[in-house]
């Protein structure tokens, strides 16, 4: 019984980090980081993504599937949600909802020293 347990917690979780790949993948290749960031921080007038409710997120993207929207600026996700299977919408809410950004060791260089005149 003990090894039964065991195996259906590790094959949830083998499902759970599929899950969250495959978000990851629709949400880069839809094109979402453009207006709520790679990290899902959020944009401009844009709101942040990262680890809001799971139930909220796909509340709100199968209202945009349905073509319903709660304001103006929110009809702007309709085209983003309309070919958005079940799955799809699951997958994307559990990458927003587990999301943890990614530590990158190259950094930017901001030790640049600029030499002589400037002239030519």
């Amino acid at each position: 019984m003990r090894y039964l347990l065991l195996i259906f917690l590790l094959l949830q979780f083998l499902e759970a980090s599929q899950s969250y790949e495959s978000g990851k993948s629709i949400y880069m290749k839809s094109g979402c980081y453009s207006c709520h960031g790679i990290n899902l921080e959020g944009l401009h007038k844009y709101p942040y993504l990262a680890n809001r409710a799971k139930g909220y997120m796909t509340y709100k993207l199968k209202r945009f599937r349905s073509k319903l929207s709660d304001n103006q600026q929110q009809e702007m996700m309709i085209p983003f949600a309309l070919n958005l299977s079940d799955k799809d919408i699951d997958d994307l809410t559990t990458y927003m909802y587990q999301f943890v950004e990614e530590k990158k060791n190259k950094k930017y260089d901001d030790n640049f020293k600029i030499q002589g005149d400037g002239g030519s």
